[in-house]
């Protein structure tokens, strides 16, 4: 049953934070503290101190954007199902010659998916009325008893679903006690209903002109292996273009002829069989005209017969004979008045033998039950959004955004409640009745039109309060290669990781379900406009929603298994909740920053026109949820965006340059990738191969070190072959390299194991340092050894700290207070002997 637009209930509040002005100068480090809270909802909100209100950089005159559209019920899965269904079915009366048509019932439309679903969980069409259990049906489709809904409901199945579950079941129809499906259907619980064929459907290939240039043209001649494999053409042993006949008395009929309004007078046709050269039959047929061509060339030919040539192949003794027009279901040729051509294949059905049978010749273009099973059965094109035609300014639309949703609502945009737009905007996603379609500016590319923070750079001079704002680390463009942030290691610009994209929304546009490209954090900020409405849910919760919508839209993850990774599907956040996952929702408001932690699923919309900027960053604590996401990628046959392995020893050849605590994070993470390493190779002997080559995978490019059979990006190692250049393995996957010989494959390495313990090493001692110079101050605050240090051996580790960037701890600090109070005793001590030298001169005197 639809969601009503009051049954929507708005899932509990992600938390909020507000950090003092303190809390705020360290960006990563007060995402670092409040991450023990945040991470179990997935999302939260920060509000930054009201007196941090950065200025507006882009320059609005030049921007231009061209944004995608979104139709609203197309987003969420379990409705697009529905819609991919009626699409489908209604694509099968449309082959039939027919329209679809949705009763109404109860004063709403009748959910026809949900009706063919709850008859196959119930057992059945002849199970339900063999046991009278269609009342039941209605109650599961959430129908009130009584009223006789029931036997409506089971009307309706047989007249509209009926006939297509049996042909995509391909199973044949039982006789149903209904009248056949009618185009003028007078039943006035139907009312038409346009369903257009949506994206996500290919668009059918047979039209008038296709196929009447298809039958033009002349079919090739089968070969004798083509015989061997066909039963039918064994069994015919026909050459060449033309109608097949079992007899030559029979006549050939053309279709146009045989309906009610026939375009002209009918002559018999005449056969003759000719002995030709080569032991061939020449099959001439004088007729009105020939069966295999179409009603469009009837009705435009000035002359009233032709003539057609076959050749037959001549067996050895026995005369051939030739498949006449006869019905696919009783093999007769009788009546052939009611005698249909498929205007797909040419077969050929008595109207009275189809099921349900047809009253009369159907008008227009009709497919016979085999096409019309093809065509259905048709799959659908993998789902995704268009770009609109129109390029927009941020004022024209705002303008167009600002003007449909005061029409939508009937009142000014600023009064329109955010519970109201919430509750609508579920309400349209869920509907197979309303398309409702909007249009969103995302994924534009801060690079090409400009940051909406100040940055400092070449093109223009920066005034002091926008240098301020452009340094600062909440600064979208600034926070991605902070000193703590792996992602400055990496030198590439990767659009939407490093270099934030911009987002121009307006209301109902939506963004679907989806967790950031190696399980990244990301941070949103809204710069201005109307609110952001965000869902979230937590890491620990990503699998069971996966495993959720894959149980409840099969269809769509069965023709696009990687659908969440294509950030174009929602499900309503009830129903995740009715499923046990936990789901958080929040309001962004202009000036708010919202942060997604690694593996978090969000999505959500708009309330109305606003600008929007995200990018996505990655600390230390990320480094294990990112080598998981390499194996998760592995699995799923999915490209990365960067190599996990190049990026931790990019870091461990510089260990120096690394926080600390950041340090400390890649050792844990090398080690691992080092024992696995050693374990892949280890294997790689053990199969034989003992040829390697030294390789710089950073130089070449990703495309050219894939693995071709899990997609990863290699760069410890990788197998190749030298008589299959063209391809490489990573050590996980060496069987499936090629069919060649072990000896012929060898190992492209871009370090030695003896090398990779060394770079280990370095960086546990930069991971370790601080731990050392602590004990050193430790011992030298607290005289544990006994022995005082001199002013000089404190100033000297307070250097080293200085030096190493050893972080603004507890001990640090009071290093640096011993100093103090150490150089304030030696200064009083100076002055206190300047003194006396300056008293003794005075006696003197």
């Amino acid at each position: 049953m639809e969601l009503g637009s009051d049954d929507f209930l708005p899932p509990p509040e992600c938390p909020v934070f507000e950090p003092s002005w303190a809390e705020f100068r360290d960006p990563l480090g007060y995402i670092a503290k409040i991450r023990p809270i945040a991470e179990k909802s997935g999302i939260c909100k920060i509000r930054p101190p009201a007196d941090w209100q950065p200025p507006f950089a882009v320059e609005v005159d030049n921007f231009r954007f061209t944004p995608r559209i979104q139709r609203l019920n197309e987003l969420e899965a379990q409705t697009r199902v529905k819609l991919n269904y009626l699409d489908q079915i209604a694509k099968f009366w449309e082959i039939q010659g027919s329209s679809l048509k949705i009763p109404n019932v109860e004063r709403r439309i009748l959910d026809l998916y949900s009706l063919s679903k709850i008859v196959v969980e119930e057992g059945g069409y002849e199970a339900i009325c063999k046991d009278r259990r269609w009342a039941r049906v209605a109650q599961r489709l959430n129908y009130p008893p009584g009223k006789n809904i029931g036997s409506l409901l089971r009307s309706h199945y047989e007249r509209i679903v009926y006939p297509y579950e049996m042909y995509q079941s391909g199973a044949n129809l039982v006789q149903c006690n209904t009248r056949p499906f009618d185009n003028e259907e007078k039943d006035k619980e139907y009312k038409p209903h346009s369903i257009p064929l949506r994206q996500s459907v290919q668009p059918s290939k047979f039209n008038s002109y296709g196929r009447r240039a298809k039958r033009l043209q002349p079919d090739p001649e089968p070969t004798e292996e083509d015989i061997e494999k066909n039963p039918e053409l064994k069994k015919l042993q026909i050459y060449g273009a033309g109608p097949k006949m079992m007899g030559l008395g029979l006549m050939a009929k053309d279709k146009t002829l045989r309906k009610k309004d026939k375009e002209g007078p009918e002559c018999p046709p005449t056969v003759v069989v000719k002995e030709e050269s080569g032991g061939d039959m020449k099959v001439e047929s004088n007729s009105p005209k020939t069966y295999v061509e179409s009603k469009e060339e009837l009705s435009h030919s000035p002359e009233p017969c032709t003539k057609m040539t076959m050749r037959l192949r001549r067996n050895h003794s026995n005369a051939q004979f030739i498949e006449s027009y006869v019905c696919r279901m009783c093999s007769r040729g009788d009546e052939d008045d009611k005698l249909l051509l498929c205007d797909g294949c040419d077969d050929n059905y008595h109207i009275f033998c189809l099921l349900p049978p047809l009253p009369e010749i159907p008008k227009g273009v009709w497919r016979c039950p085999k096409c019309v099973m093809a065509e259905c059965k048709r799959p659908p094109e993998a789902f995704g959004f268009e770009q609109a035609t129109r390029e927009y300014t941020l004022q024209s639309f705002g303008e167009m955004a600002d003007s449909f949703k005061a029409d939508y609502f009937n009142m000014p945009v600023h009064m329109v409640p955010t519970e109201l737009v919430e509750k609508e905007f579920w309400r349209l996603v869920n509907s197979i009745e309303e398309d409702v379609t909007v249009e969103y500016g995302a994924d534009i590319h801060s690079k090409e039109f400009g940051s909406g923070f100040p940055v400092s750079d070449s093109k223009r001079h920066l005034t002091p309060e926008e240098e301020e704002y452009a340094t600062s680390g909440w600064n979208l463009n600034v926070m991605p290669v902070l000193e703590q942030s792996v992602l400055c290691h990496i030198n590439a610009d990767i659009s939407g990781m490093k270099v934030p994209w911009l987002y121009v929304g307006m209301v109902f546009s939506a963004f679907c379900w989806h967790i950031e490209d190696h399980w990244s954090y990301s941070i949103n900020y809204l710069h201005w406009g109307e609110p952001k409405t965000w869902y979230g849910v937590p890491s620990l919760a990503a699998e069971h929603l996966e495993e959720v919508m894959k149980k409840l839209t099969p269809e769509l993850f069965d023709s696009q298994p990687d659908l969440l990774h294509q950030l174009v599907t929602l499900m309503n956040p009830n129903t995740l909740m009715s499923h046990g996952v936990p789901v958080v929702r929040t309001n962004q408001c202009a000036g708010e920053f919202v942060i997604t932690f690694p593996r978090a699923y969000h999505s959500g919309f708009n309330q109305g026109y606003n600008f929007a900027e995200a990018v996505n960053f990655c600390t230390a604590d990320w480094l294990p949820a990112g080598r998981q996401c390499i194996e998760h990628y592995r699995r799923l046959r999915r490209y990365c965006v960067f190599s996990h392995e190049e990026l931790i020893c990019k870091m461990a050849a510089c260990p120096e340059k690394l926080d600390l605590n950041l340090a400390a994070a890649v050792h844990k993470e090398m080690f691992i990738m080092v024992q696995e390493e050693r374990r892949l190779r280890k294997a790689l002997l053990e199969k034989g191969i003992t040829e390697a080559e030294r390789e710089a995978f950073e130089l070449l490019p990703d495309d050219e070190r894939q693995c071709i059979k899990c997609k990863t990006t290699c760069f410890l190692s990788a197998l190749a072959c030298y008589d299959c250049p063209d391809g490489l393995v990573c050590l996980s996957h060496i069987n499936d390299l090629c069919k060649c010989s072990s000896s012929r494959q060898y190992l492209r390495y871009r370090y030695t194991l003896d090398e990779l313990p060394a770079m280990l090493h370095k960086l546990k001692v930069r991971a370790e340092s601080f731990d050392t110079w602590a004990n050193k101050v430790r011992v030298a605050l607290e005289v544990e050894d006994g022995r005082k240090r001199s002013l000089e051996e404190l100033r000297a580790l307070e250097s080293e700290a200085r030096e190493r960037r050893f972080p603004n701890s507890e001990l640090l600090q009071r290093l640096k207070n011993c100093l103090s109070e150490a150089e304030a005793c030696v200064s009083q001590a100076l002055g206190l002997v300047s003194g006396q030298e300056a008293g003794y001169g005075n006696m003197r005197c």
